[in-house]
């Protein structure tokens, strides 16, 4: 059993606190550029184009993921108290609205550069996005949130600040984070050695791992929704499998178009 105190505040700037969360979420898109960088420099594309396209990604990622954990998990909350919205540093991001929001934001920046293939650009974009989403589940782990359920096992853990009677959980943001930096890892190995796979390939893997972990994952978790569904799947359940659907029907047509082409 492990004790968790730890104040999720890094630093202060006169007023603002700055929070390990933030500066996680930051440092992901941060590392995530260079990654991207080296990528379009290996194909001989605009650097330039890359910059616009992180502005893209950026801010649809961002207002895709906080207006799915608003309007998805705790709507009652939220559209009482709107401004509420904007306190994105203290967390609250929903990776099925984070995954359309970058979808949107791909299709508003191919309107403009019609030279990049949408599947080839998911397909580099998938490597730094499960960089990024194991950096923000170690922050959801420092703000104690997406909290695990009741696990009094060897590696529970118990979040001080929460004033709860000292409930030791299951750790599952860190499950999740290992998931996903495993799936980095996997992935970028399969962008380099992996030379004739077809386009679109590790975008239907990046979906179909992350969503499909996700419904495997949330059985440990408590419900996040300020609603219960009533059924045997909770909400971020029932959310994944049309995300795991889509990924499987992609796998098969990229394959399919490979082998017709």
């Amino acid at each position: 059993m492990f004790i968790v105190d730890i104040d999720p505040i890094a630093f202060n700037i006169g007023p603002l606190a700055i929070r390990y969360y933030g500066l996680l979420f930051a440092g992901g898109f941060i590392i995530g550029y260079f990654i991207m960088q080296a990528m379009f420099k290996s194909l001989n594309y605009k650097t330039e184009d890359l910059d616009k396209l992180l502005v893209y990604i950026f801010v649809g990622t961002v207002i895709g993921a906080r207006l799915g954990h608003c309007l998805i998990y705790e709507p009652a909350f939220y559209l009482s108290h709107p401004i509420e919205i904007l306190k994105i540093y203290e967390g609250g991001l929903a990776s099925h609205g984070g995954t359309i929001g970058v979808i949107i934001a791909l299709y508003l920046f191919l309107r403009k550069h019609k030279q990049y293939r949408f599947l080839e650009l998911v397909d580099m974009l998938s490597i730094p996005v499960a960089l990024v989403s194991g950096m923000i589940r170690i922050g959801n782990f420092l703000n104690a949130e997406i909290l695990g359920k009741f696990y009094d096992g060897p590696f529970s853990v118990i979040f001080v600040r929460l004033h709860d009677g000292n409930i030791p959980r299951h750790p599952v943001q860190l499950y999740e984070a290992i998931c996903y930096f495993s799936l980095f890892i996997i992935l970028a190995l399969i962008y380099k050695f992996y030379k004739n796979r077809p386009v679109g390939f590790i975008f239907s893997i990046l979906i179909i791992v992350i969503f499909g972990s996700r419904m495997v994952l949330e059985q440990f978790k408590l419900e996040q929704a300020d609603y219960s569904t009533n059924m045997f799947l909770n909400v971020g359940q029932l959310l994944s499998i049309p995300f795991v659907i889509a990924g499987i029907l992609l796998l098969v047509y990229v394959f399919k178009k490979k082998k017709g082409a």
